[in-house]
């Protein structure tokens, strides 16, 4: 079995602490499987609980391009990843993957593939029922198996399967054929769709390799991985579900009676945080139901109030009662602003500052923490100068192939298209001004991403002698 891990998202149900480089599997809220006192995000929870049921080792994750440090920062260098070459939907995330599996891991056409999203928040025993879908599909004649969920009420946020739960389908199978499907229904047609045994759709199926590979032979599409990436863009830009889940007769569903949950709003969210208070701040003891979640250094009160959200972040501050933060998508659409925090591989970084000067000319603050141990990249830029001040630790500093200690009090001056890098020998901390004519991510010439690449080309020199 192989496992395709989904991982997108816009970053906007859980604004501001969301957004389009940390979408919600990467805020580390949650608490941990393995009873350490540091909270754990979506993404470390599930791949803790692939590892724990062995099935890590046969997942990929699906990706973009923006997430691939903070999944690296996260997870550590080695997960193997599927690099989106644009944001489009569900259906051309699971054709690229599948067709690195066929193309580039080279697996059978009869394997079974089963894709879910990676943040599912679900408990461990979960997982069998995971493992249960290769064993449908291969003894069942179904093109496709979802696991469907045991619902709780009549929801109307989720979609629904109906399965065919008649006498002659009952027995002591673990599965039942899928009559038809309905995407969130209202909450009298939910409560309709209960009384026939429906279950909430979780996301999650499973079919055989051949399976996906035969429907995109109908579409002529190519079977090898890096032609693939170059029609990526004619892929319909739409869900699996809609492409291929709805076009196909042949469907099981297999039920699940456990936990599952969408943490996918802030009141969700909250019901499994660690503490009810993340960061700097208070509230006052006869506030009920209040979660603060603190970013900044300065301190965030509530008093006499309940039944709320509080998020602050570098990209905004939320203030909302929990039962209407699901609506906070419709407020993060006005802001079309840049990340202002973001995770590396390195470390993390929080914008300061940013002041466009006139037509030509920028200038961005940011304060930058690379963890003991890690490097930035040895890099030059086309379009900006900068300064660094070091705030605290000690690392190693190159400038145009010199390389010399830094600490404390220290100021580098990089010059537009000068090559540098640094890497913290305990956990450093400095000060980036950036200044040039447009001050974008996408800026940098990367020359070694190692530091044992950075060293071997490099002199090492004394702070005077430099």
């Amino acid at each position: 079995m192989h496992l395709i891990l989904l991982s997108g998202g816009s970053g906007k149900r859980l604004w501001p602490l969301s957004n389009d480089s940390r979408s919600k599997q990467f805020l580390k809220l949650l608490p941990s499987n393995q009873k350490l006192n540091k909270p754990i995000s979506m993404l470390q929870r599930i791949w803790q609980q692939l590892q724990k049921a062995n099935l890590a080792d046969c997942a990929i994750i699906s990706t973009r391009k923006s997430q691939i440090d903070m999944i690296h920062s996260q997870l550590g260098p080695n997960i193997p990843l599927v690099i989106e070459p644009s944001r489009r939907d569900t259906y051309p995330a699971i054709t690229l993957s599948s067709i690195y599996l066929y193309s580039v891991k080279a697996i059978q056409q009869d394997e079974v593939v089963v894709v879910m999203p990676v943040d599912s928040y679900v408990e461990d025993e979960f997982f069998h029922n995971v493992k249960i879908l290769e064993k449908v599909i291969q003894s069942s004649d179904a093109d496709l198996a979802l696991i469907g969920i045991n619902p709780t009420f009549p929801s109307e946020k989720y979609g629904y399967i109906v399965p065919d739960i008649s006498p002659k389908t009952i027995s002591d199978e673990a599965y039942w054929p899928v009559c038809y499907f309905k995407e969130k229904p209202n909450t009298e047609i939910a409560n309709q769709l209960l009384s026939e045994g429906g279950l909430w759709n979780s996301g999650i199926f499973a079919f055989k390799l051949d399976f996906l590979l035969k429907n995109l032979k109908l579409r002529d599409l190519p079977l090898n991985y890096d032609e693939m990436v170059k029609k990526y863009n004619e892929l319909p830009k739409n869900s699996f579900d809609y492409e291929v889940v709805e076009k196909t007769n042949s469907i099981v569903v297999v039920p699940y009676n456990g936990e599952w949950k969408d943490l996918g709003t802030w009141n969700t969210l909250t019901e499994e945080m660690v503490t009810p208070l993340t960061g700097k701040g208070s509230m006052s003891a006869d506030c009920k139901n209040v979660h603060i979640i603190n970013e900044l250094d300065i301190p965030v009160s509530v008093l006499g109030l309940s039944d709320l959200i509080v998020a602050v972040s570098p990209d905004g501050i939320l203030v909302s009662d929990k039962k209407e933060s699901p609506r906070v998508k419709e407020i993060a659409t006005q802001f079309e602003n840049r990340p202002m925090y973001e995770e590396r591989r390195w470390g993390r970084y929080r914008v300061l500052d940013y002041v466009k000067i006139n037509d030509e000319n920028e200038v961005l603050t940011k304060r930058i923490s690379v963890t003991a141990g890690k490097n930035l990249s040895y890099q030059k830029h086309l379009q900006r100068r900068e300064v660094w001040a070091i705030i605290s630790g000690t690392g190693l500093f190159v400038l145009n192939d010199k390389m010399w200690a830094v600490k404390p009090g220290d100021v580098l001056k990089i010059p537009l298209g000068a090559l540098h890098g640094v890497k913290a020998i305990t956990d450093l901390e400095f000060i980036e001004v950036q200044s040039g004519t447009e001050l974008i991510e996408e800026d940098i010439v990367r020359i070694f991403l190692t530091w044992d690449e950075v060293e071997a080309h490099c002199e090492q020199v004394t702070n005077d002698e430099y």
